[in-house]
Order: C-alpha cells, then sequence, then structure tokens
C-alpha cells in the first residue's frame, strides 16, 4: 500500500542525498532535498513537510542548529537524524534539542520506513488532538464574545454546560463585563434558540410601569391603559426572559415574579385571569444579591430561586491578556462601521489600554476604540487618539482632565466622580452641589459603568470598610 507524507532529506553528500531520496518516492512519499541546513529552511516554508530527515555532519550551520531552529517554529515538522555510527553521543545532543528519533549510518531502510510510519502516525495523532481542541474551543466560545483567558474560558464552560437545560440563571459582574452578551449565548446555544430572547432593563421603569411591562395588563388597568396589551413573560413565550439589573425591582414586583418562577404562571395587572407560559428566566446584577437580602432590600426565596446557576463575569483589569483581542475585535467593528482605514493598533498605544484598569470594563474599552478609530486618519490608532482617562500622562496634578484637550464628557465624568468623593458617595449632596438632579448622577454613573466595585463605589465606602 502506497504510503502518504511529506519528506526533507537533508544531507551534504549528494550521492547519499539522491539514493535516499528515490527510495523514498518509490514507497510513494513525496520527496524534496537539500544539500545544507541554509537551503533545508528556504525550502521548509513552500514545501511544509511532515517530516524532515537530516544528517548532523554538515558545513555550515550543523544538524543540531538545523534541529534547534525548526523546533522553535509554530507546529514545527518531527525531526530524525542520521548520524555516523561513532557519533551517537551527537545524536543525543540533537534529540535533546528537538529531534524524535535518531539512525546511523550506513542505514538499514527497512528500519527507517519503521521509524518514517511510526513518527508519521504520532504527527497524525498530534495534528487531530490539536483539530479537536480547536473545535472544542469553537464549540464553547459563543460567538462575539472575544476572550481567550482562563477566566472567559471557565465562562464558556459553563455557558456550554448549562445551556441545554431549563435551570434558571443569575449572571453577577460589575458593569460593562458583558453580562447580556452571555446570557444571549445560553439562549442562542439551547433548544430554545428559535423562539424569542426578550429583553427588560428592570432599573429604567418605574414599580407600576415594570409590573405592567413583565405581565402585561388589560385596558383601563391604569390612567393611560387604552388597549390590552401583552407583557414580556407572554412575549417570551417558548424562549427565554432576560432581566437586567434584578436588584432594583420593587417588593411588590418581587413576590411576582417569585410565584412566576415557583408556579409559572402570573395575571395581567387588572386581570383576573391566571396565564401559563413556558418561559427560561435568565437575570442579571452588578449588585451583591446576599447583602441585599441581608438589608431587607431583597427577597431570600426569590434570590435563591434565580440563583440556580451562577454565573460571575470578571473584571477586565482581571483579564487583560484579552485586550488586545478586545481592541482588534473592536477596531475592525467600528472600522467598517464609519468607513474608515484603520486597521491596527500602535504598540505604545495598546500598552496604555494594558496599563489601565478599566472601571468601566469592556464597555469603556469598546467606547474608547470607537472614539480612537474616529480619530485616528491613517490605518493605525495612535497613543494621542485614545481618551484623556487611558492616557495618566496628560491629565494634571489630583487626575483632573486637561484644559483644553478633554471633551466636555470627560470634564463632566470628572466632575461627578470627584463631587461624589468629597460627599462620601451621597448622590443627593452631590446633586445639590451640581445643580443637577439625583436621577441625571445615577443615570451618568449607570452610562458611565462604575459601579459597583469601582471608583464610585470605593468613595462611598466609609474608613475602614473592605
Amino acid at each position: 500500500m502506497p504510503r502518504q507524507g511529506r519528506i526533507l532529506v537533508v544531507d551534504d553528500e549528494v550521492n547519499a542525498r539522491t539514493a535516499l531520496a528515490e527510495l523514498l518516492r518509490d514507497e510513494g512519499f513525496e520527496v524534496e532535498t537539500a544539500a545544507d541546513a541554509f537551503k533545508a529552511l528556504g525550502k521548509y516554508d513552500t514545501f511544509a513537510p511532515h517530516l524532515v530527515l537530516t544528517d548532523l555532519k554538515m558545513p555550515g550551520m550543523d544538524g543540531i542548529e538545523l534541529v534547534k531552529k525548526l523546533h522553535a517554529m509554530e507546529d514545527p515538522a518531527a525531526v530524525v537524524v542520521m548520524t555516523a555510527f561513532g557519533a551517537v553521543s551527537s545524536a543525543v545532543e540533537a534529540m535533546r534539542a528537538g529531534a524524535v528519533e535518531y539512525l546511523t549510518k550506513p542505514l538499514n531502510f527497512d528500519e527507517l520506513l519503521v521509524v518514517i510510519d511510526r513518527v508519521l502516525e504520532t504527527q497524525a495523532l498530534r495534528t487531530e488532538t490539536r483539530q479537536l481542541r480547536q473545535r472544542l474551543r469553537d464549540k464553547v466560545a459563543p460567538r462575539n464574545i472575544v476572550g481567550a483567558s482562563p477566566a472567559m474560558n471557565r465562562i464558556f464552560e459553563v455557558v456550554d454546560q448549562v445551556a441545554p437545560s431549563k435551570a434558571t440563571v443569575l449572571i453577577t459582574g460589575e458593569s460593562g463585563t458583558g453580562k447580556e452578551l452571555i446570557a444571549s449565548a445560553i439562549h442562542q446555544r439551547s433548544p430554545r434558540a428559535q423562539r424569542p430572547f426578550i429583553k427588560l432593563h428592570c432599573a429604567a421603569l418605574a414599580e407600576s410601569l415594570l409590573a405592567s411591562e413583565l405581565f402585561g395588563h388589560e385596558r383601563g388597568a391604569f390612567t393611560g391603559a387604552v388597549q390590552r396589551r401583552d407583557g414580556r413573560f407572554q412575549m417570551a413565550d417558548g424562549g427565554t426572559l432576560f432581566l437586567d439589573e434584578i436588584a432594583e425591582i420593587s417588593p411588590a414586583v418581587q413576590v411576582k415574579l417569585l410565584r412566576f418562577l415557583q408556579e409559572h404562571e402570573f395575571e395581567r395587572v387588572g386581570s383576573g385571569q391566571t396565564m401559563r407560559v413556558d418561559v427560561r428566566v435568565i437575570a442579571a446584577t452588578n449588585k451583591n444579591l446576599l447583602e441585599e437580602v441581608a438589608k431587607g432590600r431583597f427577597r431570600e426565596d426569590l434570590f435563591y430561586r434565580l440563583n440556580v446557576v451562577a454565573l460571575e463575569m470578571p473584571p477586565l483589569r482581571e483579564r487583560k491578556s484579552d485586550i488586545p483581542a478586545l481592541a482588534k475585535f473592536f477596531i475592525d467593528r467600528y472600522a467598517t462601521e464609519n468607513g474608515k482605514p484603520v486597521d491596527s493598533i500602535a504598540p505604545e498605544a495598546l500598552d496604555l489600554l494594558a496599563a489601565y484598569d478599566w472601571p468601566g470594563n469592556v464597555r469603556e474599552l469598546e467606547n474608547a476604540i470607537e472614539r480612537a478609530v474616529v480619530m485616528a486618519p491613517g490605518n493605525v490608532i495612535e497613543a494621542r487618539h485614545l481618551p484623556a482617562a487611558v492616557k495618566p500622562s496628560t491629565h494634571l496634578e489630583g487626575g483632573a482632565p486637561p484644559i483644553p484637550g478633554s471633551t466636555l464628557a470627560e470634564i463632566e465624568k470628572y466632575a461627578i466622580l470627584e463631587t461624589l468623593k468629597a460627599t462620601g458617595g451621597s448622590t443627593s449632596k452631590a446633586a445639590e452641589m451640581l445643580g443637577i438632579s439625583v436621577r441625571t448622577i445615577q443615570y451618568r454613573l449607570h452610562e458611565y459603568s462604575a459601579a459597583p466595585r469601582s471608583e464610585v463605589d470605593a468613595v462611598a465606602r466609609k474608613p475602614g470598610e473592605a
């Protein structure tokens, strides 16, 4: 049966090289030859051999140095060395450098074929293992979620495990870490993928409106209810309902949500008719719900109903190895959206991204890259194109943004955060000092993605608190 595989024969003795190449071709191998190590390296990329069969004693670069150079390459070919009978010590040195086998001259061709078959079989198994691992990574890593750090790989593994189930999932973590993306990934990998994925930001609605949004209402149920309306639970029937900022719902709505999780039924606002739907609930929060339970702001029984499977998203400062890939992902996205030729980032700019702690996490990085893409005149993002917050050297003493040199949004952010720090985290006092409403501060803090373990959270702690 003809053998398969590409073999590069390296030997400075022309007769030995030619004869060996012909014998191997007769066995069905694809063979190239090289008279020395330098020529072998020149042919390596274009020929892409599965196996390199090389002599050790050659002029210029010897076989051991060739082995070292090949072994240092990405996905290197296997190397088998040939040596004179009295130079076995050199062969041992070559194996320490990365060779997989050695043979003594004069060669026994039958023995050589056995070695080649064994080495190629091992190479094929390694290639298959790499491909399987890559397919596993592709399977585990959800689309549009960039990350290869250990922390993110653990998240991907849990997503893959929990997605096929009906279990309720609670996703926690700081704002801007990608909780909604993970919720969407769970839905897309579940049997409900072809059914609706409905989202609701619980903090954006007042209590009366939130109950209506969740459960629907009847005509005349309250002022402005001019017709019957389906709620998000009914809209998500057969699919998934994602409740963001779940810690913000009122006690009354908590009771209704708990009932649904227990009984899978609810009533529209203003109706006595009980309805049943098949909805999987995924909730998210940037607060510590156990602390909220201890303070009496969140029901303990509801917490345990939501916390069947817990996922904590790592902040970006704990997965900085993902920053280069995230930056490239956002560069490609916003260069396309804005019709810009930007396709890379300068090393010094990337160093600034890696040095910054990103209190707003991935969302803040995304905004920084979008701004940089817009500001960059050419195809490379440079340090000067990044926001002032990412460039500490451009700040004045005390961290104040430079004027001129900062946007109004950056100046406003600095003013709000510094005033909060001065007031011990009191939003009402800060609002009074700044001449704006408490609601505006709360909206801005959510926009900055700076809670809960951010600078804002830190300034709100009392001295001595952990």
